[in-house]
C-alpha cells in the first residue's frame, strides 16, 4: 500500500554547531551506525520500497554511505572478514537523490518530491526523530491505520508543556478512539496557551493531493515553505489524523537526548552480545 517515503535531510544542521559544520547530523554515531541508517532501517521494516532523499551539496556523504565500496568489500573478502562484510551490506531497498539548493524549510524539500511521489501514498520520515520501538515501528504503526481508513494520518507523542514551544502541536476535539485523534488544526511552536499537550513527531504519512496545497502555501519567515502550513490548508477540505505512537522518542538535535540515545543502544547491543 504505502510503498514510497521521502526523508529530508538537506538542512543545515544548526542545532548541531559546530560538529555539523564538517559532519551532518544525520551521519552522527550510534552504535557504530550513522542516524540516518536507524531512518532507513524503519521504512524498509515497515515495507517500504523506495527512498527518495533530499539532500544538499554538503551531504555527499549520505550518498556515499548507501553505496557500494568495491574496494572494500574485497579487500574484506580477502582478509576473511565476514562478520565487517556484514556490517556494511547495503539495505535492500531503492534510494534516489534529489538537491535541495537551498534550505527553503521543510514545505519546499516535501514539494521537491511530487515527481517521485506521482498519484501514490506517501510517507515522510524527519531524520531528526529516531524511536526506538520494542514491536512495531512508528511508520508501520501509521501504515497500519492507512490500510483501514486512507485518511492522512501523523505521529504524535505526548510532551511536557515546557518543550511544546519547539513543536507542531495539534488541536483535538475528543479522542477517536485508543490512540487515536482527529486533528482540527495545528499550531506551530505555541509560544502559550497550547491547545493541547500533543506535539508532531517526524512521521507521516499523506495522500499526493499535499502537493497542490504545498503549492497554494505562503512563505513565510525567511521565505520559508513550510509542511504544516500546507497540512492548516488541507485540514480545510479533508480530515487528517494522528496516532499518538508506541515508541520511545530521541531527538538527536537535542544533544542530552542524542547522549541516551548511544547509550540505550550500546546497553541493548551489550545486552545482545551476552546472550
Amino acid at each position: 500500500m504505502i510503498k514510497k517515503a521521502i526523508i529530508p535531510a538537506a538542512g543545515f544542521g544548526t542545532r548541531g554547531l559546530p560538529i555539523t559544520k564538517v559532519l551532518p547530523k544525520e551521519m552522527l554515531p550510534i552504535g557504530g551506525r550513522p542516524a540516518i541508517d536507524y531512518i532507513v532501517e524503519e521504512a524498509v521494516k515497515a515495507g517500504i520500497e523506495q527512498i527518495l532523499m533530499i539532500v544538499s551539496r554538503t551531504k555527499n556523504i549520505i550518498v556515499d554511505y548507501y553505496d557500494r565500496s568495491l574496494e572494500l568489500e574485497t579487500f574484506l573478502e580477502q582478509q576473511n572478514k565476514q562478520h565487517l562484510l556484514d556490517t556494511i551490506k547495503v539495505p535492500n531497498i531503492k534510494i534516489y537523490y534529489t538537491r535541495q539548493y537551498y534550505p527553503k524549510g521543510l514545505g519546499h524539500a516535501v514539494s521537491l518530491a511530487k515527481d517521485f511521489v506521482g498519484n501514490e501514498p506517501f510517507a515522510i520520515l524527519l531524520p531528526d526523530e529516531i524511536y526506538l520501538s520494542k514491536e512495531k515501528n512508528p511508520l508501520e504503526e501509521l501504515i497500519d491505520f492507512y490500510k483501514n481508513y486512507k485518511k492522512n494520518v501523523i505521529a504524535l507523542q505526548k510532551v511536557e508543556e515546557e518543550h511544546l514551544k519547539s513543536y507542531g502541536v495539534v488541536k483535538i476535539e475528543k479522542r477517536e478512539k485508543g490512540r487515536l485523534y482527529k486533528i482540527y488544526d495545528i499550531v506551530e511552536k505555541p509560544k502559550k496557551d497550547p491547545p493541547s499537550n500533543l506535539a508532531v513527531t517526524g512521521r507521516y504519512i499523506l495522500k499526493p493531493n499535499i502537493f497542490t496545497f504545498l503549492d497554494r502555501t505562503i512563505p513565510g519567515v525567511e521565505s520559508e515553505v513550510q509542511l504544516t502550513d500546507a497540512i492548516k490548508l488541507m485540514l480545510q477540505e479533508e480530515p487528517a489524523y494522528g496516532l499518538e505512537v508506541d515508541s520511545e522518542r530521541f531527538d538527536i538535535g537535542k544533544e542530552a537526548e542524542y547522549i541516551n540515545l548511544v547509550q540505550k543502544v550500546y546497553t541493548l547491543q551489550t545486552e545482545e552480545k551476552v546472550e
